[in-house]
């Protein structure tokens, strides 16, 4: 082991500026693998450094090689595994515990003792030594006696220490001196040793005479350490300082960091409000045209659209979430709230008695159309309440059931209205045509008829407007063909009106004619004007569609045009419309049944003119809107004067029907 330990030392500690201590051969426990070994070492230079190193053979050759290296102030605790039984095992703890298996018990002591040792002279530290006999860390030393062991022990861990170059020229040349070195070694220590005493006599006044230096020394060193102190001192108050600057920096910046964030804050507040403030703030114009703004004047009416348009978008802006929980926020939709409706309520009040005044006013002008077949116009009504159809528009959006009653009352308004117009219109017809009869005949109802003149009416008008029969196919080519040759047809009735009767019936029929055709142009411009009006004031349907249509012919024979391919919102708007207008013109219809049943009173050849005009208008209305009221009304009474005017061939001449019919 000595061998080795001497190998060591001269192949890699020497190197290193390091001495070689204490020595053991160990190997892994619980592994087999070659022997290493655990080297305790110190540095040759101050500071001195203690280490516990690895050494391990190379494969090729009796070489060594370092392999790891531990500080001592690293090791945590040394276990030698049993304190009262020879173990070899021991374990050293530094980062991690390692295991060892030392090649005897008495390597394994000297090695722990060694550890013991450097860590009381150089550290301080007090390692914990866990299974260790106390006779091996000598713990049971006194205190008089620990300090000569640990002059035993230093000397002892001196014991070896090579020579450096210069000493070994000195004693080289010293024996070159004393020749006698070799052959007589007795006479050369005795030499020595009486050198020895003159240099230890000399050393002993040297030191006597440097005695005040060393006092002068001492002195300064005193006054190096007080200054140490004071500059400890300054050190501690500077260390003070700097950690309450530290203190302040951190303050200072969690004040920063606190403040950025209530910036970030801030600005997304400030969004926030800017966003309800930019679509939730309804200018105090805007507020006062609702609750007070003239719906009387065109300004006014401008002023109120343009206040229930921001108003609605005010009211249908998209808030965030958690926007509906600002107290502001609730307290500008309640105020919202009211303003709608108290617009709303200004807004109902204000066109029922437009509807009312409107009507009374209309009521008044009645006697001025009775001398004449004329109807009174409404488009100074239509045109005056068309200013309001923004406000229904958005009064439909926004308060569903004060527009309804609006459509109710208006409904009701006119209902009334045009039916004493109507009412009066047919009877002023009625009486010029039965005035008509009692100038030309005297009692029309028995006006005589020749079987054969008859028959060659009929003939005459079956060569120019093709067959009659009673289905709705007939009427419609019929339609088409009176509307083509108009005035062809009406002078091929006068021409037959010659060839079949007197020159005073066809003056009779001609005034006939003309006085239904005033009727039909009466009514037709009436329907559509108050059809367009609904469609426009109250939002329904503006724009018809001229698409493809499907008749539908019901159990009675009555005609309905229905459109085709449209969705659910337009067809009931299209039904709103068509409702609005059955009650509004109810009478109509019946009006014009007793008008051409009065018609046939007086003359059934007289249904024939009213065939050809009825198949014209309801080839015109259909042109003009398929689904309107007055092709749908029109394209019923069509029917029964269809039915009048075969009744009439039928009755007047069986023959010539049967003939008709089989052609």
């Amino acid at each position: 082991m000595t061998a080795i330990k001497h190998a060591l030392q001269r192949d890699i500690f020497t190197p290193n500026d390091e001495r070689l201590l204490s020595i053991v051969n160990v190997c892994k426990a619980g592994k087999k693998k070659k022997n290493c070994f655990l080297c305790a070492t110190v540095t040759t230079e101050r500071p001195v450094q203690v280490k516990v190193v690895k050494v391990k053979k190379t494969d090729k050759g009796d070489f060594y090689k370092r392999q790891m290296a531990w500080e001592l102030r690293d090791l945590t605790e040394v276990d030698a595994k049993d304190a009262n039984k020879e173990n070899p095992e021991f374990d050293l703890h530094f980062e991690k515990v390692y295991r060892w298996v030392a090649s005897s018990t008495a390597e394994k002591n000297s090695f722990i003792s060694c550890i013991w040792k450097l860590n009381q002279r150089y550290l301080r530290k007090k390692v914990e030594f866990v299974n260790v006999s106390p006779q091996l860390l000598e713990e049971s030393v006194p205190s008089g006696e620990s300090q000569s062991v640990a002059g035993r022990d230093e000397d002892a861990l001196d014991d070896y220490q090579e020579l450096n170059a210069r000493e070994e020229q000195d004693i080289e040349s010293m024996m070159e001196v004393c020749e006698y070195a070799i052959s007589n070694a007795e006479a050369f220590a005795e030499k020595l040793s009486r050198e020895l005493q003159v240099l230890d006599g000399a050393n002993i006044q040297s030191i006597m005479a440097s005695e005040k230096q060393v006092n002068i020394l001492m002195q300064l060193l005193d006054q190096a350490l007080a200054e140490v102190d004071n500059i400890e001192g300054k050190l501690l108050s500077y260390e003070e300082m700097l950690q309450s600057v530290k203190e302040q920096m951190d303050q200072i910046s969690q004040s920063n960091r606190l403040i950025q964030i209530s910036n970030t804050n801030n600005g997304k507040l400030l969004d926030e409000i800017q966003f309800l403030v930019n679509y939730m703030d309804l200018s105090k114009g805007h507020i006062k045209a609702l609750q007070e703004g003239d719906l009387s004047s065109p300004k006014g009416i401008e002023a109120c659209i343009n206040a229930s348009e921001a108003l609605s978008q005010c009211m249908n802006v998209a808030l965030k979430p958690g926007h509906d929980k600002l107290m502001a926020v609730k307290q500008q939709q309640h105020l919202f709230s009211e303003l709608r409706d108290t617009f709303a309520r200004r807004l109902t009040n204000h066109l029922n008695n437009v509807f009312v005044h409107q009507g009374h006013d209309q009521s008044s002008t009645l006697s001025q159309h009775t001398a004449e077949l004329t109807l009174p116009k409404h488009s100074p009504l239509h045109r005056d309440l068309l200013r309001y159809a923004k406000l229904m528009e958005w009064l439909k959006n926004t308060q569903r059931e004060k527009y309804e009653g609006l459509s109710r009352t208006y409904v009701d308004y006119m209902t009334r209205l045009y039916e004493r117009e109507i009412k009066d219109f047919f009877e002023v017809a009625k009486i010029k045509m039965a005035g008509t009869s009692k100038d030309g005949k005297g009692k029309f109802a028995t006006l005589p008829r020749k079987e054969s003149a008859l028959k060659q009416e009929v003939e005459s008008l079956h060569g120019s407007s093709g067959k009659l029969t009673g289905s709705t196919s007939s009427l419609n080519k019929l339609a088409v063909s009176s509307s083509n040759s108009r005035r062809s047809q009406s002078s091929s009735l006068l021409d037959m009106g010659n060839m079949s009767a007197s020159d005073l019936d066809v003056a009779d029929r001609t005034r006939f004619d003309k006085i239904f055709e005033q009727v039909l142009s009466e009514l037709e411009p009436l329907c559509l004007a108050e059809q367009d009006f609904i469609s426009k004031f109250f939002k329904l349907q503006q724009n018809p569609t001229l698409a493809q249509v499907e008749n539908v012919d019901d159990s009675d024979g009555t005609v309905h045009s229905r459109p085709l391919n449209e969705n659910r919102h337009s067809v009931s708007e299209k039904d709103m419309v068509r409702m609005m207008m059955n009650k509004i013109f109810q009478s109509i219809e019946t009006e014009l049944n007793s008008l051409i049943a009065l018609g046939d009173k007086i003359d059934s050849f007289n249904s024939l003119y009213m065939l050809v005009k009825m198949s014209h208008h309801v080839w015109t209305a259909e042109n003009v809107d398929p689904a309107s009221y007055l092709s749908t009304t029109l394209g019923n009474v069509l029917v029964t004067v269809k039915r009048n005017f075969d009744k009439c061939i039928n009755t007047c001449s069986p023959t010539s029907s049967t003939h008709w019919a089989n052609r």
